[in-house]
């Protein structure tokens, strides 16, 4: 089974429609936080789909509109500032930017898997350095379901290439979030079989992005060059592995 990628970007941008924007009254400021936009994860997805010739799927509305990377029915798919709009308002924004977004992405799975391939996801997020108080100690996070053979393999060899790439970077697994967590993820592996859909979130440090220049460069391209050997180190134990069933004694 050949691998194809996919790259998504559920908290791209910061923007609100303009038949909404009366909602965001108290809240404009919120916008440009870490609670109204992932900084700096639409340039890394951007990267790394040129680098993998990957099918793309962005969202710049903000996450304070309605959250892209979270299921129906979650307690913060809507913000302080949707989520007392009448229920009409709540249905038309999911039906104009939730449901569109996600059935795209599925469908680019479904079919990807119907014509023989096998997908690796990256949905590209970002996290603020400090969250109520406390510092998170990571620069880089990887986030996948433990239980999910190839999505655990694939993050500890991508976690050991970067470690390798950038020793001085600080690379944990399911840090500062939990990858079997609600999101994009968890709803797309709860719908496709492992064999045939690694879905991986990864997370930078907000503080590397907004600090900027080389370090934020050269975080882009040892992400993508470790990603890169960690795929290629995939394909090349698969390979041995169907060897090895076909081998004649």
């Amino acid at each position: 089974m050949l691998d194809t990628f996919l790259v998504t970007c559920e908290h791209g941008g910061n923007l609100i429609p303009a038949p909404y924007r009366s909602l965001f009254r108290g809240y404009r400021a919120l916008l440009e936080t870490h609670r109204g936009y992932d900084f700096g994860a639409l340039v890394m997805a951007r990267a790394l789909a040129r680098a993998f010739d990957a099918r793309i799927k962005t969202a710049t509305t903000s996450r304070l509109l309605v959250d892209l990377n979270r299921s129906i029915g979650h307690p913060r798919l809507f913000s302080d500032a949707t989520g007392g709009a009448p229920k009409g308002v709540r249905e038309q924004i999911v039906a104009q930017y939730y449901r569109p977004y996600r059935t795209e992405v599925e469908d680019f799975v479904r079919q990807s898997l119907s014509r023989g391939k096998r997908v690796i996801h990256i949905s590209s997020h970002s996290f603020t350095p400090e969250l109520d108080g406390k510092v998170r100690t990571a620069d880089v996070g990887l986030l996948y379901d433990p239980r999910r053979r190839a999505e655990a393999a694939l993050a500890a060899r991508w976690k050991a290439s970067l470690a390798s790439a950038a020793p001085e970077l600080r690379v944990r697994r399911n840090y500062p979030y939990a990858g079997k967590g609600d999101g994009l993820t968890s709803y797309l592996r709860k719908h496709f079989p492992r064999s045939a859909y690694v879905g991986i979130e990864l997370e930078v440090n907000q503080r590397i992005v907004v600090d900027g220049g080389r370090a934020w460069a050269s975080l882009r391209g040892a992400v993508i060059e470790s990603l890169r050997a960690a795929c290629t180190a995939s394909v090349r134990n698969r390979r041995k592995r169907i060897e090895a069933l076909y081998e004649v004694k």
